[in-house]
């Protein structure tokens, strides 16, 4: 039995339609009518609310709902997936491979070759294609970009550009070894990973990218403890100075390095100022 099949049955026992569900859930009755007719998938327990409040206005058992809610997800996603995730074509995993520090690279390659498509493989694989195609976003109609990108692949402009426009529509279970071969082989440079904390050093090839290293953590972090510069709190304190400040400039406030020094209020209220002027700033061109 699935959702759908759950919620009509028991509509019909209790005489009831799906408006009133609709307004007992606190959704539309179009939102209602998808979900009768499998048009949208059921909704993921842990994230809302509308299992609780159907089941009450169903005079269903708490949670019985949202089980079965999750049963039918967790069977969708296999038949889409099924058993377990393929392994990528040797030459995406041969370049992966190649791309990495050469430092890590014996480390990672036993990971890699413990399973066919495993965890580190698939995150790392993944933030390569995200910033790839980030790349590939910003620079798709810069005609300069695509005629350099397509004299290192030995293509034409015309072909280059269809190329990016189907790369941008790929993921890590779809992803071509021409691809990934012809089009993550100029574009990034190295990569590298901190296997005790995951996070993650891209560096791109600064003549086709640009933005030259990306980077990406994966272990929460305890935030810096902020500590108030004597001077900033009086600044604070004065409302003839600090008067009509914004959040945004307090974090700029609070971001200001000094070595040492003991800066006043007086050097605050400037520091504010100057952010302020825009005859401080460059336009952009």
């Amino acid at each position: 039995m699935d959702v759908a099949l759950m919620i009509r049955r028991r509509l019909k026992e209790l005489g009831l339609g799906q408006k009133e569900l609709a307004r007992a859930a606190d959704v539309t009755e179009s939102y209602i009518s998808q979900l009768l007719s499998r048009r949208k998938a059921p909704p993921e327990p842990g994230r809302t609310d509308i299992y609780g409040k159907m089941e009450g206005f169903l005079k269903l058992a708490a949670g019985e709902l949202a089980r079965v809610a999750d049963v039918q997800r967790k069977d969708e996603l296999r038949r889409t997936l099924g058993e377990g995730p393929t392994p990528l074509f040797q030459e995406v995993r041969d370049l992966i491979l190649r791309k990495c520090n050469r430092d890590r690279v014996r480390a990672v390659r036993v990971i890699f070759e413990k399973q066919p498509f495993g965890e580190l493989e698939r995150l790392v694989t993944q933030k390569l294609l995200d910033v790839a195609k980030w790349v590939a976003r910003g620079e798709l109609d810069n005609a300069y970009w695509l005629r350099m990108v397509a004299q290192q692949s030995g293509r034409t402009q015309e072909e280059t550009r269809k190329v990016v426009v189907a790369f941008l529509d790929t993921d890590i279970f779809r992803i071509s070894a021409d691809e990934s071969v012809w089009f993550l082989e100029p574009l990034i440079e190295s990569w590298d990973m901190d296997l005790s904390t995951f996070d993650l050093t891209i560096v791109l090839n600064h003549p086709v990218a640009r933005g030259h290293v990306k980077q990406f953590g994966f272990v929460e972090r305890e935030p810096e403890e902020v500590v108030l510069e004597e001077g900033l709190k009086e600044f604070l304190a004065d409302g003839s100075l600090s008067g009509n400040v914004t959040e945004e400039e307090m974090q700029y406030l609070r971001r200001l390095k000094f070595n040492g020094k003991r800066p006043t209020a007086l050097f605050f209220y400037r520091a504010l100022q100057n952010a302020r002027d825009p005859l401080h700033f460059q336009t952009a061109r």
